[in-house]
């Protein structure tokens, strides 16, 4: 007797799908955007609030911290108590942080604001991930939204400083926060409106122990690489990176031990999911350490300011925005792999001409554009990431996802910007004072502003080179990871 098997039960997918996605990548936006508009505020806030170099480096930390801090359990909470939920809840936090800023006066009460907008983003950015993976059950949609989620990532970074300036030559300080708030209006009512409530059938236990290993060592491991990156090894330093990394390590053995962990570790068992670690945690530190010093570069070396560097360093989001969209299609006629590690060959090469071409700005312009380009490995590198797990694991994938980005932003900046560091001070005569070498900012306007200035474009060229045979190294991870065979349907439960 023959006994006929039904087929599988497939998702309906949301009509009205598309739109959710253009609200989702636009809250995206914003979050992102926070992470780079506070470097153009800083100065004049710094002025009028009268912040030391202590408090300076607070305000900045701060956010990353706090939202590093709790991807994990928050993410949890919300695979628990609801995605949707805690995405407009996000929203509302980052919404009443910014709002709060027109009564701060002194430096602890920006701290704080910035602590409390880190809070809203460890809420929006997941969610946004998991309700992209519930919205598209289709394979090929969900690359395409994921690569367009890559992209926003990609253009929301580039933005930010031509928003702060702009807002900064027409208004105060306060403009760079206040500019959240009605985008925030906009976005819950949208969300309550466009998306569909989503959980986990079987969310993971959120206990006490886990909380405390996974925020403590996540916080501890990200202000331990950003003080390396700002003055070197140090006794403190080294040691509360090592208790970050034993706090992580606990919190992966508790969660191997347990059949409902808050974050599922045995997702790095595949390595399809670790080959979309590897090109995210590539692109992703590219794209920060590429704006962090190009930026210097403009506007020490060049003495650009602030809104003219910003729409100088657009190429990067152009690249990205162009080359995302069309990494799925070309996926789906060659494969996953050698997308993937094509795009991440882009970035090495968009990287190598930063340490070959002549620096001036059109040709640096165009080294930018490549590497925009080779970032489009970003959104397929999220689609394996979440592709490889199930509607269970989403919101753990979610979190890999999110930690990746935040973890190459941070190691982007700190190693490559120490290099920069090292190098510059290489090139600079023994005699010049502590203020030129600590910086090329301290050579501005003085008789050794040249010397300073070939002595910074020879590091930025310095972090072009390093910064291509590191993705180089891993576009042949990615290839040696990825089945030959697999295709974007395989790629996706």
């Amino acid at each position: 007797m023959t006994v006929l098997t039904p087929p599988p039960v497939r998702t309906a997918a949301d009509p009205r799908r598309w739109w959710a996605l253009a609200v989702l990548a636009a809250s995206l936006l914003v979050v992102v955007m926070d992470m780079t508009v506070l470097n153009v505020a800083l100065p004049e806030m710094s002025e009028e609030l009268g912040l030391g170099s202590v408090s300076q480096l607070w305000v900045v930390d701060a956010y990353a911290l706090a939202l590093a801090g709790l991807l994990v359990p928050v993410t949890a909470l919300g695979d628990r108590w609801g995605r949707k939920r805690m995405l407009v809840t996000g929203y509302a936090v980052f919404g009443v942080g910014s709002v709060a800023v027109l009564w701060a006066d002194s430096g602890a009460a920006v701290i704080t604001i910035r602590a409390l907008l880190g809070i809203g983003g460890a809420m929006v950015m997941p969610s946004t991930l998991s309700l992209i993976r519930s919205l598209f059950p289709d394979a090929r949609e969900r690359t395409l939204a994921l690569s367009i989620w890559g992209a926003t990532a990609a253009l929301g970074a580039a933005v930010g400083p031509v928003v702060g300036g702009a807002l900064l030559e027409a208004f105060s300080w306060h403009s760079a926060f206040l500019l959240n708030v009605p985008l925030m209006v906009i976005a819950i009512g949208a969300a309550l409106w466009l998306l569909r409530e989503n959980r986990s059938q079987r969310p993971g236990r959120i206990d006490a122990a886990g909380v405390v290993l996974s925020a403590g060592g996540m916080t501890a491991f990200v202000y331990a690489a950003k003080q390396l990156g700002k003055y070197g090894p140090t006794l403190p330093t080294v040691v509360l990176l090592v208790v970050g990394v034993a706090a992580l390590a606990a919190f992966a053995r508790m969660s191997l031990a347990s059949d409902r962990p808050m974050l599922d570790v045995r997702l790095f068992g595949q390595p399809v999911l670790r080959a979309g670690v590897v090109a995210a945690l590539a692109s992703s530190a590219a794209m920060a350490a590429v704006l962090f010093v190009g930026s210097q570069w403009l506007q020490l070396v060049e003495g650009w300011s602030p809104l003219e560097s910003g729409v100088a360093l657009l190429p990067l989001a152009v690249g990205a925005m162009v080359a995302s969209p069309f990494a799925p299609a070309l996926a789906a006629r060659t494969s996953p792999r050698l997308v993937l590690s094509g795009g991440l060959v882009v970035l090495s090469m968009g990287l190598a001409l930063l340490a070959l071409v002549p620096a001036t700005y059109p040709w640096v312009a165009v080294a930018f554009a490549v590497v925009g380009l080779g970032t489009s490995a970003l959104g397929l590198g999220s689609a394996l990431i979440m592709g490889a797990a199930t509607d269970v694991q989403a919101g753990s994938a979610a979190a890999v996802e999110e930690i990746t980005y935040e973890l190459g932003a941070v190691l982007g900046i700190t190693f490559l910007g120490s290099l920069v560091g090292a190098v510059y001070r290489a090139g600079l005569p023994d005699d010049m004072g502590a203020a030129v070498r600590e910086s090329v900012a301290g050579a501005v306007g003085g008789p050794s502003f040249g010397v300073a200035a070939d002595a910074f474009v020879t590091a930025f060229a310095a972090v072009g080179a390093v910064g291509a045979v590191l993705t180089a190294l891993a576009a042949w991870a990615v290839w040696r990871l990825v089945p030959a065979g697999l295709t974007l349907d395989d790629a996706h439960h």
